[in-house]
């Protein structure tokens, strides 16, 4: 019994009086995404295993110790979706999508599963608003989302967000680079972890990204990526400072950032907290993704940011959230046929947009008037035979106090108007 009252390792519930600080922050990215001409996608939580295998990465962290991977009743392997970019190429190219024309602009508010141990800002069910651009090589369309992302941030009042950036250049750069990393990393291969070491031969880059500290230590003396560049991936990579520059965007440059995902080429990014110590997003290009999936060569970009650590960081800083919804108006019964007139006169609230409850648990009258006062209801009517006989009932502001009679009948949403909206100074 104790199993199936506790939620599993490393999820949590998002219970009312927290939903609505959720709905306050992804408002704010929706909101910055369609002031950026992006538009919503939703995609199932679980694709075929391959897809994520041909994505990201077999030699990732994600693929090789993370995924939620098991075969359904049909003897087909799936895998819920550890990350959103690789769901909305597939649904692109499924839908036709590149058919309105370039550039497509995608974003997502969706969660992802991860098999790793829970801690602060990780869990097993993360939660992710996301973008995705198709059709775009100018290093603008590489500004643009990184100022996006940082708009929201500043929109949410986080102002300790800052930008790491890198290149980790095109297929052609990473040849050379991963001879100098095969190299470096060889020559200490007796204090690599496990995984490293089968990493040497077929993706020394993901040493870089190891957790492990030794592994870590290591990798701060490995050859950068900027000495490896292309001309046209330092060329593309300058263009993006500029921009970021122009639009009054500040930055650091990074050359050990990677990002943990195999499908990333040219810029990367990441969005780290200073206050909390960890990044709260990123992302970047990953223009042979499109190609490797199925579709023909397309550039794209796009970033992830984890909706958990942001809400953390929120709270860290003791942001303020809008209020929640509040009843504006509790109708209390006495009988069966109050309740008729009181489920009638919720309704024709509702119906004008005004928040308003009754009781729905056959109270008494002391019990329903405390909980008006629970849910902080503004306003309270109390029906009975004499309300119903008269068709008039006493509104009463719960602050102050005071009341004024207004119709039940035809009238009853008009007078509930006047009264309420010409008391703003809460009296009668």
């Amino acid at each position: 019994m104790e199993l199936i009252t506790k939620a599993p390792k490393g999820t949590v519930d998002i219970v009312p009086g927290v939903s609505e600080k959720w709905q306050a922050m992804e408002a704010v990215f929706q909101s910055e995404a369609e002031l950026n001409g992006f538009r919503e996608i939703r995609t199932p939580v679980f694709e075929h295993t391959e897809l994520f295998l041909r994505s990201v990465g077999d030699t990732t962290d994600v693929v090789e110790k993370q995924m939620y991977t098991f075969e359904d009743k049909g003897g087909r392997s799936v895998t819920l979706r550890p990350e959103g970019t690789a769901g909305a190429v597939r649904a692109m190219l499924e839908n036709g999508l590149y058919n309105a024309g370039y550039p497509v602009k995608l974003y997502y508010t969706t969660s992802c599963y991860r098999y790793e141990k829970p801690q602060a800002g990780r869990l097993r069910e993360l939660h992710q608003f996301g973008v995705e651009m198709f059709g775009a090589a100018e290093p603008a369309a590489d500004a643009q989302v990184i100022a996006m992302a940082l708009s929201a941030f500043r929109r949410l009042g986080l102002e300790d967000v800052g930008l790491q950036l890198n290149s980790i250049g095109c297929p052609q750069c990473r040849k050379e680079y991963h001879k100098a990393l095969k190299e470096y990393f060889t020559a200490r291969k007796d204090q690599l972890c496990e995984t490293c070491l089968s990493r040497l031969e077929r993706n020394p880059m993901r040493i870089l990204d190891c957790k492990s500290p030794v592994c870590s230590e290591i990798a701060k003396g490995a050859p950068k990526i900027t000495d490896y560049l292309c001309e046209d991936c330092r060329a593309h990579f300058k263009q993006v400072q500029g921009y970021l520059t122009e639009l009054g965007v500040e930055y650091e440059l990074d050359p050990g950032l990677v990002r943990g995902l195999d499908y990333y080429t040219r810029t990367v990014f990441e969005f780290p907290s200073k206050s909390l110590g960890f990044a709260l997003g990123g992302g970047g290009r990953y223009d042979g993704l499109v190609e490797e999936m199925g579709g023909k060569p397309t550039p794209g970009l796009g970033f992830g940011l984890g909706l958990d650590r942001i809400l953390m960081a929120l709270e860290a800083q003791k942001a303020e959230f809008p209020e929640p919804t509040r009843c504006e108006v509790y109708i209390a019964s006495m009988g069966e046929a109050a309740l008729k007139k009181a489920l009638a006169l919720t309704d024709a609230l509702h119906k004008c947009g005004v928040p308003a409850d009754c009781d729905l648990c056959a109270r008494g009258l002391k019990a329903q008037m405390k909980y008006a006062d629970k849910i902080c209801a503004r306003y309270t009517m109390v029906l009975g035979d004499n309300e119903l006989q008269a068709g008039k009932a006493d509104l009463k502001h719960m602050k102050t106090g005071q009341t004024k009679k207004i119709s039940i009948g035809e009238g009853f949403v008009d007078d509930y108007l006047t009264a309420s909206t010409a008391q703003e100074d809460l009296s009668f």
